[in-house]
């Protein structure tokens, strides 16, 4: 949810979470699913969420978590998640939430690196929505699309139970989102699609999130 502008680094981080993401649908095998086709599967919303999200503290809640046969899908904000292990862009320095810990942790036991690895923050579990009863886990994958870009990420933290609308700064910087957890993020149009019962391993490979990504999205579109 926030940042200190570190374009440098961000620059860096480009060539370090993009390598499987070369193109703007962001998949690598041979027929990528792209942002028009996920899109067009989530047109219409299932609401299974007992009510709406704030995507801000004190603002309007209007955002249902809706679902289908095989994935749950929300149309939101991106705040920058930063918190985890402690490196150059994410530290107590460059943002003032900063929590040196993940709700999910690496195949070691370590909290994730927000910095180099995409993952979304789901709301932890609340009167709204409870995520684990949909399928939903720390590992999952996940489809982050945003000005007709497509990203894979897995669920790698939870937020506020009545806030949604968050991922990591790694995955801010794979969909071009300024990724500062101070002043970065958007405000609108991004699409979060979570495949249910998936699993990227380990958790921490952005390679294994892709892979198994771009599987479940070619089967969610009817393609596989």
């Amino acid at each position: 949810m926030h940042t200190l502008a570190v374009v440098s680094c961000a620059a860096l981080l480009a060539a370090t979470v993009l390598p499987a993401a070369a193109d703007d649908t962001g998949g690598t095998g041979k027929d990528p699913v792209s942002a028009a086709e996920l899109l067009a599967k989530v047109k219409t919303c299932d609401r299974i969420s007992t009510g709406k999200y704030r995507t801000d503290q004190g603002g309007p809640a209007k955002v249902p978590v809706c679902g289908t046969e095989g994935a749950v899908f929300w149309e939101a904000d991106m705040d920058i998640d930063c918190d985890g292990r402690i490196t150059k862009a994410c530290n107590s320095g460059t943002d003032p939430s900063f929590q040196a810990q993940t709700a999910f942790r690496t195949s070691a036991g370590k909290p994730l690196d927000s910095a180099r690895l995409p993952y979304v923050v789901v709301p932890g579990p609340g009167p709204l929505w409870d995520y684990r009863k949909s399928g939903i886990r720390g590992g999952g994958v996940a489809a982050v699309i945003h000005d007709g870009k497509v990203r894979y990420a897995v669920v790698g933290d939870t937020g506020p139970t009545g806030i949604i609308g968050e991922a990591s700064y790694a995955a801010a910087v794979a969909l071009g989102i300024d990724p500062d957890p101070r002043t970065g993020g958007t405000a609108s149009g991004v699409t979060y699609i979570l495949f249910k019962n998936s699993e990227a391993t380990p958790i921490e490979s952005a390679g294994a999130a892709v892979t198994e990504g771009e599987a479940l999205a070619r089967k969610f579109v009817g393609q596989g």
